[in-house]
């Protein structure tokens, strides 16, 4: 944000300030004068749920990989940071060079949900772009959608230049070559968005809204969408035959932030062949296209040398599914292991997680399991032909419990086609038979057993699915079950979680709905709607006032379709036949299965080679590809003398030394917090290869102490640490392989060996010395801060109100004042004891001494210098 790079003594002031510095870990940063082109990447929604959006990642390696592109990244701005930018009239701007958005060539919207919809509206507004496509021209950038929301992208069309439909990989350099071309060829400005968004029409994959006309009858419902070429009338998605030939970013993008998924993610899958009736994902996503193991291992073991998580995590609709997923996860371990990285399978589906499995992931880590059988009954299941046997989702319960997890997930939906009360309250009786797995082999009266996590979502109607046409329950319908299963969980001892029933109908109304909402989301987003996904700043109230003002009713688009009627995604395709689609609508309701169509591969269970006829696959280029037809894993599971054993307090080695470090944190790396610090030490010394000890037990961790933690804001030439090393390196080598790895601003200034038996640092440190830099924002007469510091000397006690997180204490401060003298150059120097009672903050006290709000205080210059 470039402004904010220069007034970011504004930072502090906000919620997890480092969202917004940028800098991070192999990040890139092109001189702009040697490009063509300059694509912004955005994500409506805050920087830890976007930075932790595999795609993003996997783009921004492709179009910096292309010597004429630079792509930088923008996320949507938290409440707190956007009242800052508005009041101060800064434009949003990228991270990595703070372009401002209007000045970029081309702007990118990753689309995953529809309650960002106002998001993307504040994100062009505070960026300086017009909010409709009609009134941009070539001032301003193209504005792309994409992601899975661009299959029905109607409700936002309008503000929208074209959207992706489909795998973005080929089609993004396609996109950035032909605007490079547009360029280089001098178009009049008069003609140029028109026949840019021509040539970009021609792109397959590429939706162009403007080219179509939409047309409503009487009663509201779709009556006509017209192409206005005749050459142009359905977009097919865009499909990648092999994921092999995809590259997945080896050096992604490390944030500082804790984000929502903070580990490294591998994609080893594309697609399903389950046939979810419910499932979007598993339609517009077919084929299933399966990494090779091979690829799979280079690419952890690269990405974990350039990152230093300590976290891997294989991302798949279904990660059982995976063809070789006992073969890989077995090397896989046998990799991480020494490395203490842990492995995380978060989408596994019941049947197929085996003992093998659950005791291959607990050998570094137990990451957390989510089961989901979506419906409480088997009928219900078969409806939505999920295919999971009770005995089955029992089976793997009891494995996980048995192999020592004491906690497992589940995930309902509430809602489904043909739901009846007896089908909800199967879900409490169920989940309670998962508990009870938990408890097997203990005594009657145990405390201890089986914890069930229930978390429960709405179902809601997606586009291209068998139920495309199904109603969606009203609020008061999805409340009453929601509180019936409450009720019936809470008897039960369950833990329960649940979606907002008004998120749901909002995402219902936008999922299925057209172009006229355009106005509604506008409407909300200039009343102040942002961020809907997030109860905190949720405001249902200014919704239904925008739908009254607009006499529009939500349940219009929540109501049951004909299967005679225009959808308003009729003219965009996933591949996918409205002949299989209504056939599946057809066979869920007599609760019939549409078997597995993934190929059988040799000694395999899974799967019957069965062609459901669903019209995505040609059998030639476009296919089903199974992990089993590339070089198997050589390893076998049963390889037990493979294995290394698991970690215990006797089988790690001694600690060889401890070693202190001093070091230097500045610029922007002032602004991360003290968690955000140690993880960044933590991944350095991951990539530097430091044999850094961890501790023992199942969750390790490497031992490192730092000293207390350093106001956000606040710069330092005088922090330690003691890092204990598991062999010897001697402190100077340290000191340089870790200078190497260190984002900038983050400096070792000194590494010493100290004793084995050292006191901690905390003993050592009583005091600490700081310099505070008045600005011209100080009014204060030189004069006026010598007697503000003499009076203060004089005083007893000086008593003031802290806050720390939500809550307010009082503290005397003038103890710990051990010294403060006004220097040269209007530079306050400060000293401040510690004491048992607490500390206090250097604006703090500048604060109360000059008698000037917090807030100003923070934004002054402060050095921690001893």
């Amino acid at each position: 944000m470039s402004e904010l790079k220069t007034h970011n003594c504004f930072l502090p002031l906000v919620s997890r300030p480092s969202r917004y510095i940028g800098g991070e870990v192999n990040s890139v940063k092109k001189d702009l004068s040697k490009v063509k082109l300059k694509f912004g990447m955005a994500f409506p929604d805050v920087y830890d749920v976007g930075m932790s959006h595999l795609g993003i990642q996997i783009l921004y390696q492709i179009l910096n990989a292309h010597p004429d592109i630079a792509c930088e990244r923008v996320y949507a701005p938290w409440t707190d940071m956007e009242k800052i930018i508005r009041t101060k009239g800064i434009p949003l701007s990228t991270l990595e060079s703070n372009i401002p958005l209007k000045d970029l060539d081309i702007l990118g919207f990753s689309l995953q949900y529809e309650l960002s919809y106002t998001n993307v509206l504040n994100m062009l507004d505070l960026g300086g772009i017009p909010l409709y496509s009609k009134d941009r021209d070539e001032r301003f950038p193209i504005v792309i959608g994409g992601g899975p929301c661009a299959f029905n992208p109607e409700p936002v069309a309008d503000f929208f230049d074209c959207s992706v439909l489909g795998d973005g990989e080929e089609v993004i350099i396609e996109t950035a070559e032909a605007i490079i071309k547009a360029k280089g060829e001098g178009l009049k400005a008069k003609d140029w968005k028109e026949i840019i968004l021509e040539k970009l029409a021609e792109i397959e994959g590429m939706y162009v809204p403007s080219l179509f006309d939409v047309r409503y009858n009487d009663d509201g419902i779709v009556g006509e969408i017209v192409p206005l070429n005749k050459n142009y009338n359905k977009i097919k998605k865009r499909l990648v035959p092999d994921l092999n030939n995809c590259p997945l970013p080896t050096k992604p993008v490390v944030p500082f932030t804790k984000t929502i998924h903070d580990r490294f993610v591998v994609e080893i899958t594309r697609g399903c062949t389950r046939g979810c009736r419910f499932c979007q994902a598993g339609i517009i996503y077919r084929p299933s296209r399966e990494r090779s193991p091979e690829n799979v291992l280079k690419i952890i073991d690269e990405a974990l040398k350039n990152t230093g998580y300590d976290e891997v995590s294989i991302l798949s609709l279904s990660s059982g599914d995976y063809s070789c997923i006992n073969e890989l996860v077995l090397n896989l371990m046998n990799k991480l292991y020494g490395k203490k990285v842990a492995l995380s399978l978060p989408s596994m589906r019941v049947g197929t997680l085996t003992p093998e499995l659950v005791n291959e992931i607990k050998r570094v880590r137990k990451t957390g399991f989510t089961l989901a059988p979506e419906a409480g009954t088997e009928r219900l299941r078969g409806v939505i032909n999920k295919g999971i046997g009770e005995d089955a989702l029992l089976k793997s319960c009891r494995n996980i419990f048995e192999m020592g997890w004491r906690s497992v997930k589940l995930y309902f939906m509430l809602g489904l086609p043909t739901e009846t009360i007896d089908d909800v309250k199967a879900i409490a009786e169920l989940s309670e038979r998962v508990k009870r797995q938990g408890t097997r082999g203990l005594p009657p009266k145990a405390s201890i057993g089986g914890q069930v996590n229930v978390s429960v979502s709405t179902f809601i109607p997606k586009p291209h699915t068998p139920f495309q046409w199904e109603q969606q329950i009203t609020i008061s319908e999805c409340r009453e079950r929601q509180e019936l299963l409450r009720k019936e969980l809470k008897k039960r001892r369950l833990e329960f979680k649940w979606h907002d029933a008004r998120m749901s109908l909002l995402e219902g109304v936008f999922s299925r709905g057209d172009r006229r909402l355009a106005k509604i989301i506008e409407s909300a987003f200039k009343m102040g709607c942002r961020f809907d996904g997030w109860g905190e700043v949720f405001r249902f109230d200014l919704w239904e006032r925008m739908f009254n003002q607009h006499n529009i009713a939500p349940e219009f688009y929540l109501r049951k379709r004909d299967h005679n009627e225009i959808l308003p995604w009729v003219h965009l395709t996933a591949g996918i036949t409205e002949d299989f689609l209504e056939k599946e609508c057809k066979l869920s309701l007599e609760s019939k299965e549409t078997p597995d169509c993934k190929p059988v591969p040799a000694g395999s269970k899974r799967g019957t080679d069965k062609c459901s006829n669903c019209g995505i696959c040609d059998h030639k280029v476009i296919k089903n590809v199974s992990s089993k037809q590339y070089a198997v894993c050589s390893r076998n599971m049963k390889d037990e003398h493979q294995r290394k054993p698991l970690p215990t307090a006797y089988s790690l080695l001694p600690t060889k030394y401890t070693v202190r470090l001093s070091f230097s944190k500045t610029d922007n790396m002032k602004y991360l917090g003290h968690l955000e610090l140690m993880s960044a030490f933590s991944r350095a010394i991951r990539r530097a290869g430091i044999p850094i000890k961890y501790s023992a037990g199942f969750h390790p961790l490497p031992e490192m102490v730092f000293e207390q933690p350093l106001p956000v804001g606040v710069e330092s030439i005088a922090e330690h640490a003691d890092i204990e090393i598991d062999g010897y390196v001697k402190p100077e080598e340290i000191k340089n392989i870790l200078n190497r790895e260190l984002p900038s601003g983050l400096k070792i200034l000194d590494a010493v060996e100290i004793p084995l038996r050292h006191k901690k640092l905390s003993a050592t440190i009583k005091e600490k010395a700081y310099l505070v830099f008045l600005d011209s924002s100080i009014t204060i007469r030189e004069k006026d801060i010598r007697d503000s510091i003499e009076n203060f000397l004089k005083k007893g006690h000086v008593v003031i109100k802290q806050q720390r997180e939500d809550k307010t204490r009082e503290i005397d401060i003038k103890p710990l004042v051990q010294e403060i003298v006004l220097k040269p150059e209007l530079t306050i120097g400060l000293t401040l004891a510690s004491s048992e009672k607490g500390t206090a903050k250097p604006h703090e006290v500048i604060a109360y001494i000059l008698g000037i709000p917090n807030n100003d205080a923070v934004c002054l210059k402060i050095l921690k210098v001893k």
